[in-house]
């Protein structure tokens, strides 16, 4: 056998030895042991997400131009029934009263007769309307139209839609004499017309929620609502402020009827001009002068029962507590005082003073004349 020269026996002894180390090696990469890694599985798909209806969105919220000035968890009282006063001067114009809301709670602002702050421009009153679950106040506004008030009847021409108590009439406001209370004596610019209220009458202060007014603003309340609008004018202001600081205007003090609910000017809470609602109690300063001056009336003079003294009308808009002797009621007869006659006392005769006793004469002394006790004259 030949032999193969020695390069190639060498190559081929080396191939041989590589293909033993290749075997080899796939050998033990067979016998290898590989941990598995468990990854965690992977989230199951969230479920799908129930709908959930946005809250309910009152009608007086969508009117457009609406602002929100206080809120309260508790529904505002019912608003109190008083007589409108008297309109004090030409020019004036009738701002309804409402319940207002501070720290200590409800409070009244009176009804009252105010200037514009411009010719031409009417008062829409501020409004109460429940929505998300409070109680906010629309602050009221002057523009050119009455807008939206929650469909809320304050009475006097503010029905719950528009006004009917007057109108603009060039550069002089007419007053309706069948709705407002004017003096056709010092105020010539008026006219009668009957107004035909389809509203509920009835005392509800508020819109929405238990309870309250349902009334949704017209077309013609939410094109007034884009208009310009002017603010209360400084004289509303301070009369508002004035309200908060009376404690007799609180709601938990009064007890929804106010003695103070309607006045002539914007302030004026004393004298004349001031209407009180009915059923509120009086003052306690104007109760004492009462029970004071009746006691003295009673004392003085002893008035006729069963019928009220000539010219001494009943106020209708003042409550009857003001009134100590009601026409109807029935007294039963004072008690007759007999007078005592008068007697002239009985002068007494006057004793005269008892005369000095007369002192003893002294007993002369002896002299030793023999003659023992034996009194010699002098």
């Amino acid at each position: 056998m030949p032999q193969l020269p020695n390069r190639l026996s060498a190559f081929l002894r080396g191939g041989a030895g590589h293909v033993v180390v290749l075997a080899a090696a796939t050998l033990l990469g067979a016998c290898t042991v590989q941990t598995p890694v468990y990854a965690p599985p992977p989230p199951p798909p969230p479920p799908p997400r129930a709908y959930v209806a946005p809250p309910a969105v009152d009608v007086a919220m969508a009117a457009p131009g609406v602002e929100v000035s206080v809120t309260a968890t508790e529904p505002p009282p019912p608003l109190p029934d008083y007589e409108q006063p008297p309109c004090p001067d030409d020019g004036y114009l009738w701002t309804p009263g409402y319940w207002h809301y501070g720290y200590a709670g409800y409070y009244w602002v009176p009804g009252t007769w105010v200037q514009p702050p411009q010719v031409g421009v009417l008062w829409t009153p501020g409004y109460w309307a429940y929505s998300g679950g409070v109680y906010g106040f629309r602050a009221g506004y002057w523009g050119p139209h009455i807008g939206y008030y929650g469909g809320v009847n304050y009475g006097y021409g503010y029905v719950g839609v528009g006004y009917a108590g007057g109108r603009w009439d060039g550069g002089h406001f007419a007053y309706n004499t069948a709705v407002s209370n004017v003096s056709t004596t010092n105020i010539h610019n008026t006219y009668n017309q009957t107004v035909i209220n389809n509203v509920t009458i009835n005392r509800v202060s508020y819109n929405g929620g238990a309870g309250g007014v349902t009334a949704a603003p017209t077309a013609q309340e939410r094109a007034a609502a884009q208009e310009a609008h002017i603010a209360p004018t400084a004289a509303q202001t301070a009369h508002v402020q004035a309200a908060s600081k009376n404690p007799a205007l609180a709601a938990k003090a009064n007890g929804g009827h106010p003695a103070i609910a309607a006045t002539a000017k914007p302030g004026a809470f004393t004298g004349p001009g001031v209407v009180g609602a009915r059923g509120a109690a009086p003052p306690a300063a104007a109760n004492t002068k009462a029970v004071n001056a009746d006691a003295h009336v009673n004392h003085a003079v002893e008035p006729t029962h069963g019928t009220n003294a000539p010219g001494a009308g009943v106020a209708t808009n003042q409550p009857k507590a003001l009134h100590a002797t009601p026409s109807n009621v029935t007294h039963p007869p004072a008690a007759t005082v007999k007078a005592t006659p008068k007697t002239t006392p009985t002068k007494l005769a006057k004793t005269p003073p008892p005369k000095p006793k007369p002192k003893a004469a002294p007993k002369p002394e002896n002299k030793g004349d023999g003659s023992e006790g034996e009194d010699k004259p002098r």
